[in-house]
C-alpha cells in the first residue's frame, strides 16, 4: 500500500530517452549546438542528458518542471539557458558554477526571494536575464555584481521599490518592471537606463498554455475599460495575438 502512495505521488510527465534527446539536437546559425526539449510535457530533470552536457545550450522552456538538480553545473560549456514556463519554485546554488552563460531565462515560474540563489551574481558573463512574470518581492543583492549585464526583465513580479543593485550595473541597456506594485516617481534613480517600449505580433499557436490564457485575460480587462461593459473579443489580427516580454522578442533578448 505504502509502495502504491509512493507511486502516485512522483510527478507525471513525458520521459524522455537519451534517443529522443540526441534527434532534439540542433545546430545554431553561428555553429553552436543547441539541445531543444522546449514543449514536450517533462515533468522531472531527465538524467539521461547529463550524456549531453557538452551542448552551448539547453532549451527546457514551456515544461512542467519543479526542480533542477544540482548536476546542472555538469553544462560547462552552457551559454544560453531557457527554463521559462515552468513551475519552478527555487533555482539550485549550482547555477552559479555556469561560467559561460551570457543568457538566463527564469520567466514565468513560480519564484520568490528566497528561491533566487546569491550565486546568479557568480554568473560573470551574464549579458540578458529574465525574472519576469514570478513572486519576487526583491532579487539577491548580488546581481550587482552581474557587470556585463545588458537586459533585464522584472516585469510581473510583486517588486515595491526599484532594486537599489541596479544602480551598479555600468552595461545595463533595458530593464522592464512594469507591472510591479511600485510607488510613482521611485524610478527616478535609474534614469541612465533607456527604458523602451515595443509591440510584438505573433501567431497564438507559438504561445505556452499559460502565456496565451494571461495574454487573453489582460485584452478581456483592456477592452472592458474601453467599452464601458463587457469585452466582445474583438482581434483585429486573425490568428495573431499581442503578447508581453515572455512570448517572442526576436527570441534574443528574453531567451
Amino acid at each position: 500500500m505504502a509502495k502504491g502512495n509512493k507511486k502516485s505521488k512522483e510527478p507525471k510527465g513525458r520521459k524522455i530517452t537519451l534517443k529522443m534527446a540526441k534527434l532534439a539536437l540542433k545546430l545554431t546559425v553561428d555553429g553552436k549546438r543547441r539541445l531543444d526539449l522546449s514543449n514536450m510535457e517533462i515533468a522531472t530533470f531527465p538524467k539521461c542528458i547529463l550524456k549531453l552536457c557538452d551542448v552551448d545550450e539547453l532549451d527546457l522552456s514551456r515544461n512542467l518542471l519543479k526542480k533542477i538538480p544540482d548536476s546542472i553545473d555538469k553544462f560547462v560549456n552552457l551559454r544560453w539557458l531557457d527554463l521559462h514556463s515552468n513551475q519552478l519554485d527555487h533555482v539550485p546554488e549550482a547555477i552559479g558554477r555556469l561560467q559561460n552563460l551570457y543568457s538566463l531565462n527564469l520567466c514565468n515560474n513560480l519564484l520568490s526571494t528566497v528561491g533566487l540563489p546569491n550565486e546568479i551574481g557568480l554568473l560573470q558573463k551574464l549579458r540578458s536575464l529574465n525574472l519576469g512574470m514570478n513572486l519576487l518581492e526583491r532579487i539577491p543583492s548580488s546581481i550587482a555584481a552581474l557587470k556585463e549585464l545588458r537586459h533585464l526583465g522584472l516585469f510581473n513580479n510583486h517588486l515595491t521599490r526599484v532594486p537599489e543593485c541596479l544602480r551598479n550595473l555600468p552595461h545595463l541597456e533595458i530593464v522592464n518592471l512594469k507591472c510591479n506594485p511600485i510607488p510613482s516617481g521611485d524610478d527616478k534613480g535609474i534614469d541612465p537606463i533607456q527604458r523602451v517600449e515595443c509591440l510584438y505580433l505573433v501567431r497564438e499557436s507559438c504561445l505556452c498554455a499559460s502565456c496565451l490564457k494571461k495574454i487573453k485575460d489582460d485584452r478581456q480587462r483592456v477592452d472592458s475599460r474601453l467599452s464601458g461593459g463587457p469585452a466582445h473579443g474583438r482581434s483585429i489580427f486573425t490568428g495573431l495575438t499581442t503578447p508581453n516580454s515572455v512570448a517572442q522578442e526576436d527570441q534574443a533578448t528574453w531567451r
